[in-house]
């Protein structure tokens, strides 16, 4: 992929697991909308510390957001609706 081009991902996550939003070694991303189909934690982690950053209760979206993403320092939609639910994530590449 080419900085300017369109990252993303669609996924289905079961209770309690994690979709990473998480670049291959070398790249960089900004992540500007999640979206998720039940409630959801948003966590920025390097693999092994999560920082929760944000949740919601509901299903929705966070949109607008500007979250630089390597592959060492990176996003996680965590579901916890109970049942699983599809979550996403887009942007764009800058290297």
């Amino acid at each position: 992929m080419a900085a300017g081009d369109v990252v993303s991902g669609h996924a289905s996550v079961n209770n309690g697991a994690y979709l990473d939003i998480q670049p291959g070694a070398g790249a960089e991303w900004i992540i500007h909308n999640l979206f998720y189909g039940g409630a959801a934690e948003i966590y920025r982690t390097n693999g092994s510390n999560d920082v929760k950053i944000d949740s919601d209760t509901a299903l929705g979206c966070m949109m607008g957001r500007c979250f630089h993403v390597t592959n060492s320092i990176y996003l996680r939609i965590k579901n916890v609706s109970g049942g699983a639910v599809y979550c996403g994530h887009d942007g764009v590449v800058t290297k």
